[in-house]
């Protein structure tokens, strides 16, 4: 952004949402703020649970620095604080109960991965409408909403993950009622496996919902191996809970992981979206606008520009260099955003060729999806390039290796 920008200040919320959050700010001296504390956290988790054991891979370094970058530069309101604490006791006891069935049935690790088409791009490039496509196939295995919030089974009675995830689901819609326009988050739908990097603490979702520079800054400084080689254990453990051919999964944050994906998930096929930058960038940042405002009344329109033109340049080079340096082109189906929408079953044919498993009979599987997947359910979101100040030049020079890269035929127009 230019020096001479300004800061912009964002709240979506419903009145009424920013009605409580006063009220109870107000009553912080009464003792109403809540407990970030690791110590009280993991206690929570064990008590609710009933169990004690995290894993002897358990590495508590990632949530102290999490918690310490929130308290100290979030500035989350005490929705935040409340959602925050909800969301980390719930990480810490999957944790603990994928614990305990891990030694009860110590085969859900014996297991072999199956192989895994792993969807990965620039956030807003279409990677969830091609997701819940190709999770129309009756052979492949997907991560669905409440899964990936709740992915161990309770160690007895009841289970209510998807009443959970429900109630969870309702809960963000009388909250952010204008986010499900931008990203549907419904709980029987699918989404993305990031949430399962998020029980080691290592992971890009708090920097895509709150502001943690330095917990983001340290994130990149580290060898994320602990949070991939955790989540391939989940994955053994959801596929021990239903069965399947083969995992589709997706998420942006792969992009800047993809030699860890590839090293512990196996076999893997990647497929990276493209969408035009001028298109995907502003609708990104303007999702993040809207995640941050669920947590904190200061939402800072040019700390989210910069921090994230910055980062997402970043994924980008480190995911080309994978491609490039260790020639694995073999590995990859690039999917462009117009394409697809013009034509997704023919695009869903080249991408199941290229694997090897295409059987015309799948293509009645594929359109019924696609004849169920409506565009707008929930309203349009509308964004645009000058809401961030910024322009089609800038995004050009911000992505110039990318778009070079890829614009070598002049076949896609990425600007």
């Amino acid at each position: 952004m230019s020096k001479a920008s300004k800061s912009i200040h964002f709240n979506m919320m419903p009145g009424w949402f920013n009605g409580i959050n006063r009220v109870w700010k107000y009553s912080y001296p009464l003792g109403s703020r809540i407990n970030l504390d690791k110590d009280n956290l993991i206690k929570t988790a064990r008590r609710e649970t009933g169990l004690t054991d995290l894993g002897k891979d358990f590495w508590d370094e990632p949530l102290e620095r999490l918690l310490k970058s929130m308290k100290e530069e979030a500035q989350l309101h005490p929705i935040g604080y409340f959602i925050s604490k909800k969301r980390l006791v719930n990480l810490l006891s999957t944790r603990l109960k994928a614990e305990w069935w891990f030694k009860k049935h110590p085969s859900i690790l014996d297991q072999e991965l199956y192989p895994i088409t792993l969807i990965s791009g620039l956030q807003r490039t279409g990677t969830t409408k091609l997701q819940r496509l190709l999770s129309a196939d009756p052979d492949t295995r997907s991560l669905l909403s409440w899964e990936a919030l709740n992915p161990s089974p309770p160690i007895n009675g009841k289970d209510n993950r998807v009443k959970f995830a429900r109630t969870s689901e309702k809960a963000l819609k009388i909250m952010a009622p204008r986010f499900f326009a931008i990203h549907p988050v419904e709980h029987q739908s699918q989404e993305e496996d990031i949430l399962l990097l998020d029980v080691s603490f290592l992971s890009t979702t708090p920097e895509a919902t709150m502001h943690v520079p330095s917990y983001a800054s340290w994130l990149e400084s580290i060898d994320q191996s602990p949070a991939y080689e955790y989540s391939a254990k989940l994955l053994k453990l959801l596929q021990w809970q239903s069965q399947a051919k083969r995992w589709v999964l997706k998420s942006p944050h792969h992009l800047e992981f993809l030699d860890l994906a590839k090293k512990y998930y196996g076999n893997v096929q990647f497929i990276w979206t493209h969408r035009r930058l001028t298109e995907c960038i502003p609708s990104f940042l303007s999702m993040m606008a809207h995640s941050q405002s669920i947590f904190s009344d200061h939402v800072d329109i040019e700390q989210i520009t910069n921090h994230w033109l910055k980062k997402t340049t970043y994924m980008l080079d480190k995911a080309i260099q994978f491609r490039k340096v260790n020639g694995q082109e073999e590995l990859f189906t690039d999917n462009y955003y117009n394409s697809f929408l013009e034509n997704p079953i023919e695009i869903i044919r080249i991408i199941y060729e290229k694997i090897g498993i295409w059987d015309p009979s799948l293509r009645t599987y594929f359109e019924s999806a696609e004849m169920k997947n409506v565009r707008g359910k929930y309203g349009s979101h509308q964004y645009n390039l000058a809401d961030f100040n910024l322009n089609n030049e800038q995004i050009k020079n911000n992505y110039h290796h990318y778009v070079s890269y890829f614009n070598t035929n002049n076949q896609n127009d990425l600007i």
